[in-house]
């Protein structure tokens, strides 16, 4: 795939999360539904990161591979995603609620860069 296909397909796989997130955060934990949308949130967030780790860095340098400073956001989302996973699994939900936490605050860390100068959404609405 070319790297814009990758992007689009990144950008369609994120574009519910930060909707879905703060619903998931601000809503009600343990019903059935918080863990039917949350599946679903983290499948989101699993694919859109993995996908972006076969995306080039265009903007800064490129660190090891074809990967940069961004792409440690993608790790962090596939870390947190394993630990979010394992602690509600063992019963841990303070923790489980913690990397859930830091999922979103990545993922909006990730989306405030995504509007700046040499990005492809940057340069489409500049």
């Amino acid at each position: 795939m070319q790297y814009e296909q990758l992007a689009l397909l990144h950008l369609a796989l994120i574009a519910p999360a930060p909707i879905l997130g703060a619903y998931l955060l601000l809503r009600k934990k343990g019903t059935p539904r918080h863990r039917q949308l949350g599946k679903i949130y983290m499948l989101l967030m699993l694919l859109s990161a993995v996908i972006s780790l076969f995306m080039p860095a265009h903007v800064g340098p490129q660190i090891v591979w074809h990967w940069g400073w961004i792409h440690l956001l993608s790790f962090w989302t596939l870390i947190s995603i394993y630990l979010a996973l394992k602690y509600v699994r063992a019963g841990d939900i303070r923790r489980h609620k913690l990397f859930m936490l830091g999922l979103y605050i990545g993922m909006m860390v990730a989306f405030a860069f995504t509007f700046s100068q040499g990005r492809l959404l940057g340069e489409l609405i500049n």
